[in-house]
């Protein structure tokens, strides 16, 4: 912001040379301080207050190994984002190769300003990053195929969601695993704000918008910072609120075997951070569970 604007000096009181000015009587162009909002980037605040990669593929390694009795390697990420996940994937062991897939150029635009300078040489090889159409994808088949935080949720109908089941079948190796996640509870239904504090900032979950006769749903993620600054809207979804039995009568309509993956509670009754086979779940305010579809 620029000061005040200093009083116009009479012809007479006009010095010969600026240098002359008194200290006072210069002008003087005072900076604002960018806020935390302006300086903060939203990839980065998303990262940590959304994802957690390396429970995550804890959770993906461990899954596959027990169902298929070997270690997975090649891993497709759809809907990658950042490629957050993939990078991690490369990161874990040298054999493993991760295709992360999205179709907005400027988040993997992102990613290779940020993340991928990050990796090794050797890890920069195994990764590849796409900016295609889901449903137009064509790889070598994924031991693993991703689909996570929801994102598979942008298609709201089941014709849709149908192909895109399919396109993932087919792109899957003989024996391999599709993982996704979903949210629900009674106010996941319900037009709220929710509000996380992290170091630095708060994370606001606001759905804002929930139509029951569609279940047509709309989310923004705002991050509210200590100096009062605020980024609003940084991030927007339009999705469906999908069901489990939905989801998993869908997959197997499309060649799947479904399997519900319930989080374990601690003492205090908070999620544990532990997805086991279910296929009783408590009638909880809000959960997130994992479905692991087999290809068959």
């Amino acid at each position: 912001m620029i000061g005040a604007i200093p009083r116009i000096l009479t012809e007479e009181k006009i010095p010969a040379r600026r240098d002359h000015l008194p200290m006072t009587a210069k002008t003087r162009v005072y900076r604002r301080r960018p806020s935390q909002a302006e300086r903060s980037d939203p990839h980065v605040l998303y990262e940590r207050a959304v994802q957690h990669v390396g429970a995550e593929i804890d959770f993906i390694d461990e899954t596959f190994s027990a169902l298929r009795g070997r270690r997975a390697e090649r891993l497709r990420e759809d809907f990658c984002g950042t490629a957050n996940t993939s990078c991690e994937w490369v990161r874990r062991r040298s054999g493993n190769q991760a295709w992360g897939v999205d179709l907005d150029p400027a988040v993997l635009d992102w990613s290779r300003t940020h993340k991928i300078p990050k990796l090794t040489p050797r890890q920069r090889q195994r990764l590849r990053l796409l900016n295609v159409d889901v449903l137009r994808v064509r790889i070598e088949p994924a031991d693993v195929v991703l689909a996570m935080n929801f994102s598979y949720w942008v298609f709201r109908d089941r014709g849709t969601m149908k192909r895109y089941f399919r396109k993932v079948r087919a792109g899957l190796a003989a024996d391999g695993i599709f993982f996704l996640d979903a949210f629900g509870g009674y106010e996941a239904c319900q037009e709220l704000e929710e509000s996380t504090v992290h170091s630095g900032f708060t994370y606001i979950w606001d759905q804002t918008r929930f139509n029951p006769i569609n279940s047509d749903i709309t989310c923004h993620i705002h991050f509210k910072f200590r100096d009062g600054s605020r980024q609003e809207k940084a991030f927007t979804y339009h999705w469906r609120l999908w069901t489990l039995p939905e989801l998993t009568e869908l997959l197997e309509e499309c060649g799947f075997k479904a399997t519900v993956y319930w989080e374990g509670t601690d003492k205090n009754g908070d999620g544990d951070g532990n997805f086991t086979p279910a296929t009783m779940g408590e009638a909880d305010a809000g959960w997130i569970a994992y479905i692991v579809a087999e290809n068959q």
